[in-house]
């Protein structure tokens, strides 16, 4: 009688649901990615679901502040993580045992868009490809700076991917989101970076940075001419970063399902999907359920790389 009253309930909540604002917490320093990519989803979610939507960047430890910070909160779908391959993947096997959340604190609600990164270096770096950059790094062991969003990022992941695979040493300084480290990279502070192509593609057209490869398995329509990190003598090498929203764990199912159909009319809409294409990735309609399974399969995935590579938190 219990489970009848209590899910009864939660289809009352469910469709009064949203009654006050939805905040979405961004982990990140505005300008990267998730930033984007919330503020494209909040703005016409405010329109289908007739209450404000708004994003609040919570930056800082590798995107673990903003993450605890959701993994906390009530859960009653009225706050919202901006999640990523970072924080609800790969930190769980580079600060094995050390995060204040664990994946029974997020519930996954809606897969918002996928993307490859590039590998930049600032254009005094004397390398045009990945076996140029190879060979430089090798000849000054620990020499180049490396740039990165934050521990764990997908940036970050490629770059130690990339190390690993060419046995090469790169000295890691991690950011507070991708917006300060591309500046450095512009700045000459650091000499190589991996970021996400939405944030380093006006850079790269500007000449600001040079992009020596992506991360993706196949080359990108934006720069058809930047080889694939794989295509450049490694085979297999591919880094793919998603976005999605998650919830914190316990959040009623009933409401969980009513943000991924207002997020679903969102990704739906033609001019979103075209800015999405804009920024070089895609977006896959998913159940709660089915990105459940997509983040389970990234962790395990993740956690496999963070071994072979030897990746741990500094």
């Amino acid at each position: 009688m219990g489970l009848v009253l209590a899910a009864a309930s939660a289809g009352v909540w469910a469709q009064a649901f949203p009654a006050r604002p939805i905040s979405i917490i961004v982990p990140a320093a505005p300008g990267g990615i998730l930033d984007q990519a919330a503020r494209l989803v909040a703005g016409e979610l405010t329109k289908v679901v007739g209450q404000p939507v708004v994003v609040e960047n919570k930056a800082g430890a590798s995107q673990i502040i903003g993450a605890q910070a959701v993994a906390r909160a009530e859960p009653d779908g009225y706050t919202l993580l901006m999640g990523s391959i970072g924080p609800n993947a790969a930190h769980y096997g580079v600060y094995a045992g050390k995060l204040p959340y664990a994946p029974a604190d997020f519930t996954p609600v809606a897969h918002v868009i996928s993307m490859p990164n590039v590998l930049l270096v600032n254009p005094g770096v004397a390398a045009g490809t990945v076996g140029e950059l190879v060979a430089l790094a090798r000849a000054r062991p620990g020499g180049l700076v490396l740039g990165s969003s934050g521990t764990a990022t997908s940036g970050h992941l490629a770059a130690e991917l990339l190390k690993s695979r060419a046995g090469i040493d790169l000295t890691h300084v991690p950011y507070k989101g991708s917006t300060p480290a591309l500046t450095d990279l512009i700045g000459g502070q650091v000499q190589v970076m991996v970021d996400n192509l939405v944030t380093a593609l006006p850079q790269i057209k500007a000449g600001r940075v040079r992009a020596l490869a992506v991360t993706s398995s196949q080359r990108t329509a934006e720069l058809p001419a930047v080889p694939t990190v794989a295509e450049s003598g490694y085979p297999g090498f591919e880094v793919t970063v998603w976005v999605g929203f998650m919830a914190p764990g316990r959040t009623p199912a009933p409401i969980v399902e009513a943000l991924n159909r207002d997020i679903g009319k969102v990704l739906g809409q033609p001019a979103v999907r075209q800015r999405i294409a804009e920024m070089g990735g895609w977006t896959v309609p998913m159940t709660p359920a089915q990105f459940g399974t997509y983040v389970r399969a990234e962790i395990d995935k993740w956690g496999t790389v963070v071994r072979q590579a030897g990746i741990r938190a500094e």
